[in-house]
């Protein structure tokens, strides 16, 4: 590796820091609801004081009766409905925990509402949370479902409110009609303000990765930013189809089936100081009157559910975009190469963490010629070393000069000091890819491996006692693995190219693997575990390529080329760059003429 081999992959190693920071970025317990079907309990509302973010619980009337609770399951779903508002006020899903081993409530009545209201022609304001429903008797759909309707009488009219709950799945049918109320021309208001529980073990990552996405009918996705810390506001005066909280690894999302939302309001603010909500997301969906008010109603899906790439593109247009993948290139590189290879290896193999091994093995199989293109390029290095520094030794004080003549030597040699950097940009794509993919697959939530009990986060078997920047207050034993192999490599290679490698190019070579330990301590278990894997299988390539490149060979193809190119002109960048060392040589003996300042 020579001077500017180095500097080339200390420039990328710094483009990955950037990305990294700019683009990266308890549970209470609750008691075991009944196993049947379907349940329904009464009760009398309790005026409790109003969660952070939530709009004061309206207490009904006593003559509107007592509010009652009603439970719907499936598989997958525990539903919680209440007749005040005839909403859902709670949703647990059954087949997870949360990192500390309780029940995953998606939301409950104290950290999530919804609310719909509208205004009557006469100027009057409904506000469905006012609204003690009556709920009818839960019903089995055709299909194997349930449903379950609740009507309320207002100036005249009814206003009736159905769900139905599949029989297996995530997705809950929600129908809203009004049938012979008086409603002005503006749309209803849908609102849902959603105080987000840390689920997960790394709160910052539960934290950055929440957030509210939506979907313009025009084709158009869109979300608040994940990782700030300050509040974060979008309103929309188009067209929606759906819009969705993402909580990490779980969304709660509604479609609109029969016409667009209007508009759309999203708000998403943090209170580092609040120890039980690490944020909060407030959503506010304008509902065409047309739609609400026609024979068959307004028809709309909630999502409820994990959230899974396969899971969620057959839910609504881009809606498997609450998965992120990166952006741009990368983006497509995890979905259309990473996630297909995953998902095969997934059929056969039930360890994540050989799934992953044997990920790296493929990926490192299809890049291998890059690899080999990069190792032979600092093999003519190697072999032009004897030239090299017949040319330091000739101009030892004129920097400018060197180079210009070590340039001329690569034209002669047909050497291009670019060759070994091209073929390691090539693979950048894939390694920014990864950096996306593994703290957002929930494919790897919860799976342990070795020592991890969950590749979706850190590994923490050393405990410090005490917080440091970066790193935290535990030691990733998977990311130290990775350092010290990188740490190996990085040996490796500065004595194979030990002339070039010296001064601060041989510092940053070690201080890099040091950088972004710092860095990855607190990246998922999955990813360090990759980086690890990839540096031992990278090692046994280097040793195994070794063996198809030899010196002597290498010695007499570039003395051909030498011949071959003896009164060539270096062309295309290195052309241009001798011209511009040449200039700036030229300025600089111009500086140094007498009279010049």
């Amino acid at each position: 590796m020579d001077r500017n081999q180095a500097t080339g992959l200390f420039l990328i190693s710094a483009l990955l820091l950037v990305y990294l920071f700019f683009f990266s970025p308890k549970a209470e317990p609750d008691k075991n609801k009944a196993q049947a079907t379907t349940t329904t309990a009464a009760k009398t509302p309790v005026a409790a004081a109003p969660s952070p973010g939530l709009p004061p619980v309206v207490v009904l009337d006593s003559a509107a009766g007592p509010v009652r609770s009603i439970e719907l399951k499936n598989p997958e779903l525990t539903l919680t409905f209440s007749t005040q508002g005839g909403r859902v006020a709670a949703v647990r899903l059954n087949n997870y925990k949360t990192f500390f081993g309780k029940p995953l409530d998606l939301f409950d009545a104290q950290s999530a509402r919804y609310n719909t209201t509208f205004t009557t022609t006469g100027g009057q304001k409904v506000d469905f949370a006012g609204l003690n429903f009556q709920a009818s008797a839960p019903v089995a759909t055709a299909d194997g479902g349930q449903q379950l309707a609740f009507v309320a009488p207002v100036g005249g009219g009814t206003i009736t409110q159905t769900y139905t709950v599949p029989k297996t799945g995530y997705e809950v049918k929600y129908n809203l009609k009004l049938a012979g109320v008086a409603v002005s021309a503006d749309p209803l208001k849908l609102s849902f303000v959603d105080n987000v529980r840390q689920t997960e073990q790394d709160l910052k990552q539960n934290r950055n990765h929440t957030t509210i996405n939506h979907y313009q009918a025009a084709g158009n996705h869109d979300a608040l930013a994940e990782a700030s810390e300050k509040p974060e506001e979008v309103t929309v005066a188009v067209p929606l189809l759906w819009a969705a909280d993402k909580h990490d690894f779980f969304v709660a999302g509604l479609v609109a089936d029969s016409q667009p939302f209007t508009s759309g309001q999203f708000n998403a603010t943090v209170n580092l100081a609040d120890s039980t909500y690490i944020k909060t997301l407030s959503t506010t969906l304008g509902l065409p009157v047309a739609d609400v008010t026609s024979a068959a109603g307004g028809q709309y899906r909630f999502f409820f559910g994990p959230n899974q790439f396969s899971l969620l593109k057959s839910v609504a247009p881009d809606f498997d975009r609450n998965v992120y993948l990166g952006w741009g290139l990368f983006r497509w590189v995890n979905r259309f190469v990473v996630l297909p290879v995953f998902t095969f290896l997934e059929q056969y193999i039930s360890s994540y963490g050989i799934i992953i091994l044997l990920l790296v093995v493929l990926i490192k199989l299809v890049t291998w010629p890059l690899t080999y293109k990069t190792y032979e390029s600092q093999a003519r290095m190697k072999v032009l070393k004897p030239e090299i520094d017949e040319i330091k030794a000739k101009h030892p004080d004129d920097a400018a000069k060197t180079q210009q003549e070590t340039m001329k030597l690569y034209t002669q040699f047909g050497v291009s000091p670019l060759s070994g950097c091209v073929p390691t940009l090539l693979t950048l794509p894939i390694l920014f890819a990864m950096f996306q993919f593994f703290p957002n697959a929930i494919e790897l939530r919860q799976q342990p491996f070795l020592w991890a009990s969950d590749l979706s986060t850190f590994d923490s078997p050393i405990h410090l006692p005490f917080t440091l920047p970066y790193l935290g207050s535990h030691i990733s034993l998977f990311t130290v693995l990775m350092t010290i192999s990188t740490l190996f490599m990085t040996y490796q290679s500065n004595q194979m190219n030990a002339a070039a490698m010296q001064g601060p190019m041989k510092f940053y070579s070690y201080l890099m693997p040091l950088v972004f330990f710092f860095v990855l301590n607190s990246f998922a278990a999955g990813l360090t575990w990759y980086y690890l894997v990839s540096n031992v299988v990278t090692l046994g390539q280097q040793a195994l390529t070794r063996s198809f490149v030899n010196d002597t060979k290498i010695r007499a193809q570039l003395e051909a080329n030498k011949v071959k190119n003896k009164d060539k002109k270096p062309g295309g960048f290195q052309a241009r760059l001798a011209e511009a060392m040449k200039t700036a040589q030229e300025r600089e003996a111009q500086a140094k003429k007498p009279g010049k300042a």
